[in-house]
């Protein structure tokens, strides 16, 4: 397990690399080359062409660029807000706190990636659109997971403690509540953006993520899906990448996880 969880940080840290230098590297995602339509491998283009000449691996790396863009930007967006959201309604407690659970139950009662669907195909195709149609369904969690442990830390000794001092609630719940949170809050927002990733992938899929010339590895696929018998590196090299980033970010949040939880049972 030690060498699947350093195999994938290196595979995350890849890809990490890959976005960020995207833009200055000398590729051309969008160049059309007609004689060469879905061309297999070769040592010019390693990973083939598509269905209009383009190179795949230029347009992988552009990909990666925008999944974890999205992953980024949703995460943050949900972190921030399900965090601040579940920290207030434990805090407080009593109908403040009741009244918020009905909501994110409200949420949790529809699928969210079918919920994603519905807000993005009535904000329309777009990057911004994604992330406000992600982040609309993503919070839940972080609000939940905040809520139960500030319940369980309000009572602490060092929280009454610093009650009796005096201090304000919004001082004592910035220094002595939320530092605590922040393990299960880096564990959940790993988990949460595999998720992100293979949603944005779905919302591409469809038709509703960012939109072309723009590379994405869910239009990648849905592109490829028509000329798989003939071409099957078209769907095989960007489900490959989907799938390695999504175990990676897997596999990381396993090893934060037992890393900042005390009580994990380490196996290895």
């Amino acid at each position: 397990m030690r060498y699947a969880r350093r195999a994938a940080l290196a595979v995350l840290l890849v890809w990490l690399a890959l976005a960020l230098v995207a833009d200055v590297l000398p590729l051309a995602p969008n160049a059309v080359d007609l004689p060469g339509i879905l061309a297999a491998p070769d040592a010019e283009h390693w990973l083939g062409r598509d269905d209009l000449g383009r190179a795949v691996g230029a347009r992988l790396v552009q990909g990666a660029q925008v999944s974890l863009l999205v992953s980024v930007l949703v995460v943050t967006l949900t972190t921030c807000f399900g965090t601040a959201l579940g920290l207030f309604a434990g805090w407080r407690g009593g109908l403040v706190d009741a009244l918020l659970m009905r909501v994110t139950e409200l949420f949790l009662a529809f699928p969210g990636i079918l919920l994603a669907i519905a807000l993005a195909g009535v904000l329309g195709p777009g990057l911004g659109n994604v992330v406000l149609a992600l982040g609309a369904v993503g919070w839940v969690g972080f609000a939940r997971l905040a809520r139960a442990q500030t319940l369980a830390l309000r009572d602490r000794d060092h929280v009454q403690v610093a009650h009796a001092l005096g201090q304000p609630p919004l001082v004592i719940v910035l220094r002595h509540v939320l530092p605590l949170l922040a393990g299960p809050l880096i564990v959940e927002a790993s988990f949460a953006a595999a998720a992100t990733v293979v949603a944005e992938a779905g919302l591409s899929f469809l038709g509703l993520g960012v939109q072309p010339p723009t590379p994405s590895w869910g239009s990648m696929l849905r592109d490829g899906a028509r000329y798989l018998l003939v071409a099957p590196h078209l769907v095989l090299v960007p489900g490959l990448a989907l799938a390695s980033l999504v175990v990676a970010l897997n596999l990381l949040g396993d090893a934060l996880r037992d890393r900042l939880d005390p009580r994990a049972v380490r196996l290895h």
